[in-house]
């Protein structure tokens, strides 16, 4: 039982903290929260749904390949999405006062999930399943190949964006753009192509988790970005928003928390721990288990 729990809760862990890095790596940058990532999420779970039901139609018999167009379309199109976001409706209010983006950020949400319901349908659509499942024995317990993939891809992915950020130009441009946008335009860097990028990183990140959720729960709803929405961000929140080892760290952290609640608490109650999370760290420790003080400039 108690192994069961850790590797559910990693598998969880897995999906929040790939979620996770759009929520951080947008305040990284523009010191707002992207309430919309929410939907960017939902999004990329649907262009995962419609890939998956349509490439068997073209390509007869299960094909590695499905799986590999299904997480690069999913990537790009959250991504594209992202960037379009940004550009609509948070770059004319950057320099607008910290309320008029996170209002327009949540009429992007609200715009995005109706859109959705509207194209797709208000009902739950079960999840192609095309990835043929085995059970593993652990030390006792049941581990199916669908947790070891999630697993094993969120970690490479985390392990590759995080080469990125610390060892090449366009990572060092981000980092210098989090630090300072007006010095960082000084040393030559283009902030806008180092924000698009931000955005085209994270919501790809996003469209990824929200594949990956629609395999492990098996389908997918307009509205199914809201609940992991708040997980994430509280993941975000858990590790110290802006740090990207926090939200990987955060994300793991409340999945295993969740995964014991649900298992020896009550699993009809277990999304009440995050809420209960982020109030405890927003009241005791909001900087976050790995972010740092940052006192007000005047």
């Amino acid at each position: 039982m108690f192994i069961e729990q850790v590797i559910n809760g990693l598998t969880l862990g897995s999906i929040y903290a790939l979620f996770a890095l759009g929520y951080t790596m947008v305040y990284g940058i523009l010191r707002m929260i992207n309430f919309a990532h929410s939907e960017i999420f939902m999004v990329g779970a649907y262009i995962g749904f419609w890939v998956l039901s349509s490439l068997p139609v073209f390509l007869p018999g299960f094909l590695p390949a499905y799986f590999l167009a299904v997480f690069i379309l999913a990537m790009l199109g959250a991504g594209l999405l992202a960037v379009v976001v940004e550009r609509i409706a948070y770059k004319p209010l950057r320099h607008a006062s910290r309320l008029a983006p996170l209002i327009s950020a949540i009429g992007v949400s609200i715009f995005l999930q109706n859109l959705i319901m509207l194209t797709a349908g208000a009902s739950s659509r079960p999840y192609p399943e095309k990835l043929p499942l085995e059970q593993f024995n652990f030390f006792g317990a049941q581990v199916s190949s669908l947790q070891i993939f999630i697993f094993g891809l969120a970690v490479l992915l985390m392990f590759i964006l995080t080469l990125f950020i610390s060892r090449t130009r366009l990572g060092k441009a981000m980092r210098a753009t989090a630090e300072n946008h007006i010095v960082a335009q000084l040393m030559g860097i283009n902030v806008n192509t180092v924000i698009s990028l931000t955005f085209i990183i994270g919501g790809g990140l996003g469209g990824i988790a929200g594949v990956l959720n629609g395999l492990y729960y098996g389908s997918v709803k307009y509205n199914m970005g809201f609940l992991p929405g708040i997980k994430a961000f509280t993941a975000a929140v858990l590790g110290g928003i802006g740090n990207l080892k926090g939200a990987m760290a955060g994300g793991f952290i409340l999945g295993i928390v969740e995964a014991f609640a649900a298992g020896y608490i009550s699993s009809e109650n277990k999304d009440i721990f995050a809420f209960v999370i982020l109030i405890l760290v927003l009241l005791f420790k909001p900087a976050g288990l790995f972010g740092e003080e940052v006192p007000e400039k005047i």
